[in-house]
């Protein structure tokens, strides 16, 4: 009998208190406060985290941006998806990972899932590939890597870009390998519920220089990577991360490891 209609409850102590937070963020806060340094073209927050960041997924680059939807745009814009192509995605999934396919103007064409794992099925990818197909998103779902072997060998075969949407697989290892490390690109949130928040956020990680310079351009107006300020050869938006999200994830990434074990 459910405990609602008089029955034993499952838990009966309230949840812990999310997100974790402590002196080490006000200290960090107010210091970056005091910098007048708040965008992170002056400061060095964003800067520290990308690389902390990156480095701890097995990636040389990382690009924070202002959240986990507009980093999976920017990682299918950079992999020069178009209109009309099409990008197999989990039929199981939170809305990013099909409508930034959409805002990119491709199409998503989803893919079941194994409903073992609840990640997509390297087999039903298989099925769903046609002749427009460009690019996969599996989805780590609940932290949990997809079957990356298959996916992976499954986009070799046919050409095509693999973006792992790592939204929830902070820290998460396939086979001794870091999520976010597998596919040419990997797209992680920093949204409320994640595991590492800032309350909003996201970043792209790659081990690709081409695609890294690519995301920096799309996530910065369109500017040239390295270029005069001024200097813009692609149409795109501002999607930069701030210095206080930057400070607030440099604190929880020192947590990170406690807090997934205890999630876990």
């Amino acid at each position: 009998m459910l405990a609602l209609l008089g029955g034993r409850a499952v838990r009966t102590r309230p949840f812990t208190r999310w997100p974790v937070f402590g002196g080490l963020e006000e200290e960090r806060l107010i210091r970056t406060l005091r910098s007048g340094n708040w965008g992170r073209l002056q400061g060095s927050e964003v800067s520290e985290f990308e690389g902390r960041f990156a480095s701890m997924h097995g990636c040389r680059h990382g690009i924070a941006v202002a959240n986990g939807t507009v980093s999976l745009r920017i990682g299918l814009m950079a992999a020069g998806i178009r209109a009309g192509d099409e990008v197999v995605v989990p039929g199981y999934t939170f809305i990013s990972t099909a409508s930034a396919v959409v805002e990119a103007n491709a199409v998503p064409v989803f893919a079941d899932i194994d409903p073992h794992t609840f990640n997509i099925d390297p087999g039903e990818i298989e099925r769903a590939i046609t002749p427009r197909t460009k690019a996969i998103i599996p989805v780590h779902f609940a932290g949990q890597p997809a079957d990356m072997d298959a996916i992976l060998a499954i986009a070799r075969r046919h050409g095509l870009i693999v973006i792992e949407d790592a939204a929830h697989a902070h820290g998460a290892r396939y086979r001794d390998r870091p999520a976010g490390s597998l596919g040419d690109m990997a797209s992680f949130s920093f949204q409320s519920s994640k595991n590492l928040t800032a309350g909003e956020g996201g970043i792209i990680t790659t081990n690709d220089d081409r695609l890294a310079d690519a995301c920096r351009s799309i996530s910065n107006c369109g500017r040239v990577p390295g270029g005069l300020w001024y200097e813009h050869h692609v149409v795109s938006g501002n999607y930069r991360l701030g210095e206080f999200q930057g400070a607030v994830l440099n604190c929880g990434l020192d947590r990170l490891e406690a807090q997934t074990v205890a999630r876990d």
